[in-house]
């Protein structure tokens, strides 16, 4: 009897471990995990997200037909969700200011 305690201890430590270094490894692999993901985020938002619209062409004049075409595309673009409504109203104000 005196042969199985030191052998039920040295099961004992042996499972525990066996649990802590599967543990510690799961550990790892999670913030091995964790640590891709950051970098892919990091990565999209370093890519523009589109393109910035290119500058108005020269404003016509006040209620000319060119004004209202050009208005006409800003919202085309602005409905296809190339514009920001920001961008719209930076772009729309320019026109209207003749600028």
């Amino acid at each position: 009897m005196m042969r199985r305690r030191p052998l039920m201890r040295a099961a004992a430590v042996g499972g525990v471990a066996y649990y802590a270094g599967k543990k510690g490894q799961q550990s790892r692999d999670a913030e091995a995990d964790q640590n891709a993901q950051i970098a892919e985020l990091q990565a999209q938002q370093a890519q523009p997200q589109y393109a910035p619209p290119p500058p108005a062409a020269a404003a016509p004049g006040v209620g000319s037909d060119a004004m209202v075409t050009e208005l006409t595309n800003l919202k085309s673009l602005l409905d296809q969700g190339i514009l920001t409504q920001a961008e719209f109203d930076m772009q729309k104000q320019k026109l209207l200011a003749g600028s």
